[in-house]
């Protein structure tokens, strides 16, 4: 698997990703299947990305496949044509590295005259335990809010496709 740190420090990547976003968080706000705005799960479609970053499709493809090859995009296939969808659970990776580095408080230890390491680093452990309760409660709300839309997405499906049945897997 490549190192998620060199696929997403291309900025054409990164730009991708973006436009999988806005779709993902465009299509919790549609409605329903037939409705003028609705977009299913997300998806854009490869043709789409090629028109709104301006590049060959060629060139697109291969970008595409260097987010599929690391888990953070998915693809689902209809004939010819392929939709992309964001994963951003390999993303987990990046955040772990950052959240150190955004809970330090820099400035504040730069002013201080004398340094007191002990009550320093009961601090940070502090604010690292205040920090993972907050992260902890963003992706409670994610996996909650992702399961929620599962679910009627897996309606929708079963109430459009009655004959596919659901396995216990």
């Amino acid at each position: 698997m490549a190192d998620i740190f060199s696929v997403i420090a291309d900025p054409t990547r990164r730009h991708v990703l973006s436009l999988l976003l806005e779709r993902y968080v465009a299509s919790d706000k549609v409605g329903l299947p037939g409705e003028p705005d609705f977009a299913p799960l997300g998806e854009i479609s490869v043709s789409e990305l090629v028109a709104q970053l301006e590049l060959s499709q060629p060139t697109v493809s291969k970008h595409l496949r260097v987010l599929r090859d690391a888990g953070l995009v998915s693809v689902r296939e209809v004939g010819q044509h392929r939709f992309y969808a964001l994963d951003a659970s390999p993303l987990e990776d990046v955040e772990d590295w950052l959240i150190p580095f955004l809970s330090a408080d820099f400035d504040e230890v730069q002013e201080e005259e004398g340094l007191d390491i002990e009550g320093s680093l009961a601090d940070v452990a502090e604010r690292s335990k205040s920090q993972a309760a907050a992260v902890g409660e963003r992706v409670g709300h994610s996996v909650a809010s992702a399961t929620g839309r599962a679910r009627s997405i897996l309606e929708e499906v079963t109430r459009r496709f009655p004959n596919i049945s659901r396995s216990s897997d």
